[in-house]
């Protein structure tokens, strides 16, 4: 096996015994780091401090991790201009935020006869929201409903 001593220094390739001899002398642990080498990799450390600091990286990690949540907004094909533009600025604060949002344009009743205004909506939104992100997954209706997906641009 190769040798890393305690200083981290490459002693070179030893037989086991010589390894674990040396590690006792320090009073410190023969750790394999790399099993999977040829010769595999061994290291003599205080094994708990390893551990530790493997665990301190590992929580440093997930702190730093940020999912990406999808938010929702609802329209209707025949909302007003001041909620229109109410609901607009919300989606340009979640696509600042790093959200992806989805927006649905729903039809309710005989609203579905008129299913252009809504496509007419979707497009009107699309080019307002350029500058703030970009479209994920295009326009598609589906059950009674159209529904797009912008992400963060």
């Amino acid at each position: 096996m190769r040798l890393i001593d305690e200083a981290g220094n490459q002693v070179g390739i030893v037989n086991r015994e010589d390894a674990l001899s040396r590690a006792k002398e320090a009073g410190l642990d023969l750790v394999e780091i790399v099993p999977q080498a040829s010769p595999p990799v061994c290291r003599i450390i205080d094994f708990h401090k390893y551990k530790y600091e493997q665990e301190k990286k590992e929580r440093e990690a997930r702190k730093r991790q940020r999912l990406v949540e999808q938010k929702e907004i609802r329209f209707s094909p025949v909302i007003s201009e001041h909620d229109y533009r109410f609901k607009k600025e919300h989606i340009i604060k979640f696509l600042k935020a790093g959200n992806r949002v989805k927006v649905q344009v729903r039809f309710r009743g005989r609203q579905i006869l008129h299913a252009e205004k809504g496509k007419e909506l979707i497009e009107r939104l699309t080019k307002e929201l350029q500058p703030f992100g970009v479209v994920e997954r295009n326009a598609r209706f589906e059950g009674g409903m159209i529904d797009i997906i912008f992400r963060p641009g």
